[in-house]
């Protein structure tokens, strides 16, 4: 594609991605459908560009405002994903003079807002809780995530899968805590390969493998993963139940499992039973009420863990939508532990780096349920061999540890866990 071609379409892409009427995602999805000529390194070119502008906006439209021309136009040039000088053979004189002062000006001689691009409420939320590591922490959340993948304990072993892959050109390393997990730094064509095919590995972050192994599913036992959405997680904890017994994976999104359905097929799993909930109350729950050995609940969350892979999610929310959350998760979390029997497990977990859905949430139900003892987090994952599990969790209220999973320490999503135990 001519170099002038690929950035008008980066304009037009960016311009889309920045209204926020739908995910990133989503539109950027959309974008390669309606123009199915796009090759792979264009359609690379295109989503990364989008992306590092969504990462940089504050910065960059600051830059913006010294350059000429549309404004998605400046955006896609400061943010283009590319070698410089492709990019200038698209470029004007005065645009090219232009960027070039842009690209020398020093991280250290900008301001601090256009250094951590983060809404002013969201830095001040996180510098309170990390203090002084809050610039590590927010230069991590403006990086790519690595690709990591969960290897199927049902069918297959990591060292084979990761010889499979170094054969297929793909080099991948062990992650450091999931006994499951292998990390690529690249982003291969994983649907084209037998290994994913025949569902020997998954698409799943380290930090999402190391919730499901927190549940500690056993053999024949009766396991909820309670919004289980397109299903990441169940399928981690129906390989850990060896495919015995049986787990139910429920969600209120009936469009979410439906994505669940080809990866069980190709995961071998025939102890999952799908099924769609009206609401977090429903009759299937009732029907559960003190049956149940292990629940999930991946509560819906602002996501803001995640902002490696969705930078829009921090212009999308804001403190109303965090407090409208919170009252769904505690509805949610009292619900779900109904179906605990005494004896079993509860885990409530989010992808959120905040507070009030994370800690907040988890002492007050812990207040309002005294028959629930909270468990170690620290101490449950260093029974299931994971490496340095104390380094992963964080002092709780009564001495217990939550899990606190941040992308600047631990090289994962931002994540939150506590678990309980029914007396």
């Amino acid at each position: 594609m001519h170099p002038k071609a690929l950035l008008d379409a980066c304009s037009e892409l960016v311009k889309l991605t920045l209204q926020f009427q739908h995910p990133a995602d989503s539109v950027v999805s959309r974008y390669f459908r309606d123009h199915r000529n796009l090759g792979p390194r264009e359609r690379a070119t295109l989503a990364e560009t989008a992306y590092t502008v969504l990462r940089k906006k504050t910065l960059f439209e600051s830059l913006a405002r010294s350059g000429s021309g549309p404004k998605e136009r400046r955006l896609a040039i400061l943010g283009f994903h590319g070698p410089r000088n492709f990019l200038k053979s698209a470029l004007s004189e005065q645009e090219i003079k232009w960027v070039d002062e842009c690209d020398a000006i020093k991280p250290d001689e900008l301001m601090p807002q256009h250094r951590h691009n983060l809404p002013q409420w969201m830095a001040d939320a996180l510098q309170a809780q990390v203090g002084d590591q809050f610039e590590a922490l927010a230069a991590s959340m403006l990086e790519i995530a690595p690709l990591d993948l969960r290897v199927n304990a049902l069918n297959a072993k990591r060292e084979a899968v990761q010889k499979e892959l170094a054969k297929a050109g793909i080099k991948a390393v062990p992650t450091p805590y999931s006994p499951w997990g292998l990390r690529i730094d690249e982003k291969p064509a994983l649907t084209r390969l037998e290994a994913f095919q025949e569902g020997r590995i998954e698409v799943q972050d380290e930090g999402s493998q190391l919730l499901a192994l927190l549940l500690d599913a056993k053999r024949g036992e009766m396991v909820v993963d309670f919004c289980a959405g397109a299903g990441g997680k169940t399928l981690a904890i129906g390989a850990q139940m060896r495919n015995t017994g049986r787990l139910y994976a429920f969600d209120v999104s009936a469009h979410r499992l439906e994505a669940l359905k080809p990866r069980l097929a190709r995961s071998g799993l025939s102890n999952v039973h799908p099924a769609a909930l009206a609401h977090e109350r429903d009759e299937r729950v009732k029907r559960l009420s003190g049956k149940i050995d292990r629940v999930l609940v991946d509560a819906p969350c602002s996501g803001l863990g995640t902002l490696r892979r969705n930078p829009d999610l921090k212009w999308r929310q804001d403190k109303t939508a965090i407090g409208e959350l919170t009252a769904k998760q505690t509805a949610i979390l009292a619900s779900a532990a109904r179906m605990v029997k005494s004896g079993g497990r509860l885990v409530y977990a989010t992808c959120s780096v905040l507070p009030e859905e994370n800690e907040l949430i988890a002492q007050a139900f812990q207040q309002a349920n005294p028959d629930f003892v909270p468990l170690d987090a620290g101490e449950t994952l260093a029974q299931l061999k994971v490496d340095n599990a104390i380094s992963l969790c964080a002092g709780g209220e009564t001495g217990t540890q939550y899990v606190r999973l941040w992308p600047h320490a631990h090289q994962t999503d931002g994540f939150f866990a506590a678990a309980w135990q029914r007396k």
